[in-house]
């Protein structure tokens, strides 16, 4: 037998309607009525507020205005379909019917991310942000061998150039480099090299890379500045939408390209001058300065956020209204037996 499922609203006249339409259409298709109150489930509202009356019934779906003739043609072409397909023995058809009469250890693991997937990804993000301050912090308390552990895991994922990075415990937050036009101690007096000869080597980029700090200076953070920004900015905006309650609405994608993405383009592109050898001449030798790298960084993560969440709860929402009604649709079945 088939299976309808009704989502409705109680007192709507429309909804009503079609309650007595699948009652009189039973005696002639019998089918399973599964009746699911929208108003009962957030997730529900949010998908057919506007639609209910809403009949699916196999892989049809019928929306508000429905004649009992559009039900009974509806029903008529789900009962065929489905006799053919068991006649033959459709092996997908088959497993789709006795996936849809219980929920699976990865439907339970699907539905409940559907539900804590920000949760998830703060903690996931804070982890990530978190863990670079430890480093130079093991370092400052003589415990090299974990803290090295810590910048070789981020090694991959950021460049960790001792000039681009933030340090603590030391006599300035950051060293950049001379280029960078900056009245503080810059790297390159940090490591006795010529503050005006803008090396461009390897040997300069890899020692870089390598130098993690000392005593004097402190110790580098095991990401980089706009690292820091910007999945900091990352969690910041997701701790504010799980406050919000997830009802941010997603920012404008041109807003988030001018506001977020251009900047830091900008700003990350026009170094490479200064960073590369054999490149044309009449490009300006440029670097950039924590200030900047910070806030580009933190524009892009929170305007990317900003963009995504929204968009990411929207699906959320849609599986979890697809889970709600399957957990609807088997609690019915289970008390009709």
């Amino acid at each position: 037998m088939i299976n309808v499922t009704l989502y409705y609203r109680q007192g709507d006249v429309e909804c009503q309607k079609v309650i007595g339409y699948l009652e009189d259409i039973a005696n002639r298709i019998p089918h399973n009525l599964v009746l699911i109150d929208i108003d009962a489930n957030e997730d529900l509202k949010y998908r057919f507020m506007n639609d209910v009356p809403v009949v699916r019934v196999g892989p049809y779906m019928l929306h508000h205005s429905m004649t009992q003739q559009d039900l009974e043609v509806a029903l008529g072409a789900a009962r065929d379909r489905a006799g053919r397909l068991e006649e033959i023995g459709d092996k997908r058809y088959l497993e789709r019917v006795d996936r849809g009469q219980k929920f699976s250890a990865i439907d339970n693991f699907a539905f409940w991310l559907s539900r804590h997937y920000l949760a998830v990804f703060n903690f996931i993000l804070f982890l990530y942000v978190g863990l670079p301050f430890a480093a130079p912090t093991l370092m400052k308390a003589n415990l090299a061998a974990p803290a090295k552990v810590i910048y070789t895991i981020y090694s991959p994922f950021c460049h960790q150039l001792a000039f681009r990075s933030f340090f603590l415990f030391g006599e300035q937050p950051y060293y950049p480099r001379a280029l960078a036009g900056m009245n503080v101690t810059s790297y390159e007096v940090v490591m006795g090299l010529n503050p005006v000869a803008n090396e461009k080597t390897d040997a300069f980029i890899l020692d870089a890379r390598e130098f993690l700090g000392n005593a004097s200076v402190g110790y580098k953070l095991a990401i980089c500045e706009r690292d820091i920004a910007m999945y900091g900015s990352l969690l910041l905006f997701g701790l504010i939408f799980a406050i919000s309650g997830k009802r941010i609405k997603q920012v404008p994608w041109f807003l988030w390209l001018i506001i977020g993405v251009l900047p830091i383009a900008i700003d990350g592109f026009s170094q490479l001058p200064g960073m590369l050898s054999g490149l044309p001449a009449f490009l300006p030798n440029r670097e950039s300065t924590p200030f900047l790298r910070v806030l580009t960084g933190g524009l892009f993560g929170f305007f990317t956020a900003w963009f995504l969440y929204p968009l990411i709860e929207a699906n959320m929402k849609e599986t979890r209204s697809i889970f709600t009604s399957k957990a609807a649709t088997i609690s019915q079945a289970q008390a009709r037996n």
